[in-house]
C-alpha cells in the first residue's frame, strides 16, 4: 500500500501492458468482425489506477485525465458503470489513472485499465463475480479486456477472446513508440492488408514459425515513423510490431543483453526495457486484499 493510499483511505492496483508476440488475421466473421490468431504476453510495466470506494454510489474522475478521452469515453470509468449496473451496486468510486502506457502503442494500455478497475472494484465492493463473469464484461469493453482480467499469458483466437493459457520462457524486451497513432478501424479498412491467413496451430507458434504481424507492412508504408522504429530495431534483433501498432519491440533472453541493445538504439527513440511476466502482477496485488 503506497503513502498516497495510507493518507486518503484508498488503494493503487497495477494494469500492465501486453504485447502481441505475432497477430494474423484469419478471416472475416458475418457481423463484420475480423477473426485473429495472436499470442499474449503480459509485462511487468504498465500504469496505476488508484481506487477509493464511495457511499454516495457516484463513480467519478480524479487526478489528470487521460489525453483527448472524454470521461464517458474513459474505459476505465465505462468499466465501473458496467461492474455497478451488472452487479447492482450501490456503492461508487473515485477513479485515477496514472498513465504509463502510451496511448495508441497497441501495448494494451486502456483496456488493462478497464480490467484492473473491474477486478479491484469487484473485490473492493464485495461484488463477489467470477472471473468468467468479469471476463464477459471485459469483452463489451474490448476484445482485449480479458486476458489482463484472466491475468496470464494467452493464445488468442475469435476477435481475441477465445484464451488458452501458454507458457512461455523468461524474457526481456526494448520497447520503441514512435509516436504515431492510426486508429485500428482504418487499418483494417486497408486493402493491403492480408485476411486471409492459414489457420495455425500453438505447435506452430512454439516452433519459432509464427512471428509476422497482418498490420506491419500496412503501416511501414503509411507511417514513416513506425519504418523507421522497425529499422532502428532491427539494428540490435528481430523487430516487431505490437497489436495494430504503433508500438514496436525486440525479444531477449536476458535483461542486460535487453539493455545493450536498448543502448545502440539512437537516443532520439522512445524507448525502454521491461520485463514479461507469467503472472499478472494485478493477481499478486488481489491476493492481498
Amino acid at each position: 500500500m503506497s503513502r498516497l493510499d495510507a493518507v486518503d483511505g484508498g488503494s493503487t492496483w497495477p494494469a500492465p501492458a501486453k504485447l502481441n508476440l505475432f497477430l494474423h488475421i484469419t478471416g472475416r466473421r458475418p457481423d463484420g468482425y475480423h477473426q485473429l490468431q495472436t499470442v499474449f504476453r503480459l509485462l511487468d510495466w504498465g500504469d496505476r489506477i488508484h481506487l477509493r470506494v464511495r457511499d454516495d454510489g457516484r463513480i467519478r474522475r480524479e487526478g489528470p485525465s487521460v489525453a483527448g478521452v472524454a470521461e464517458a469515453d474513459d474505459l476505465a470509468i465505462r468499466a465501473a458503470h458496467l461492474l455497478k449496473a451488472a452487479a447492482n451496486i450501490v456503492q461508487g468510486a473515485d477513479i485515477g489513472v496514472e498513465k504509463r502506457v502510451p496511448a495508441g502503442g497497441g501495448f494494451g494500455g486502456g483496456s488493462s485499465d478497464a480490467a484492473t478497475v473491474l477486478v479491484a472494484l469487484n473485490r473492493l465492493w464485495g461484488t463477489g463475480l467470477e472471473a468468467d463473469a468479469l471476463a464477459a464484461l471485459g469483452l463489451q469493453l474490448g476484445a482485449d479486456v480479458p486476458v489482463f482480467v484472466r491475468g496470464h499469458n494467452a493464445w488468442a483466437e475469435g476477435v481475441g477472446e477465445l484464451l488458452t493459457p501458454i507458457a512461455l520462457p523468461p524474457a526481456w524486451f526494448v520497447l520503441v513508440h514512435p509516436g504515431v497513432h492510426v486508429p485500428t478501424p482504418a487499418l483494417f479498412a486497408s486493402p493491403d492488408l492480408t485476411r486471409d491467413a492459414p489457420v495455425a496451430k500453438i505447435a506452430d507458434f512454439a516452433s519459432g514459425s509464427l512471428l509476422g504481424n497482418a498490420f506491419e507492412p500496412v503501416l511501414r508504408r503509411r507511417e514513416p515513423a513506425v519504418e523507421a522504429a522497425l529499422a532502428a530495431l532491427s539494428s540490435i534483433g528481430r523487430a516487431r510490431l505490437t497489436g495494430s501498432g504503433s508500438g514496436c519491440f525486440v525479444e531477449f533472453a536476458t535483461r542486460a543483453a535487453a539493455e545493450q541493445g536498448l543502448a545502440q538504439l539512437p537516443k532520439e527513440l522512445r524507448a525502454w526495457v521491461a520485463a514479461g511476466v507469467e503472472r499478472s502482477p494485478l493477481l499478486d496485488v488481489l491476493e492481498r486484499y
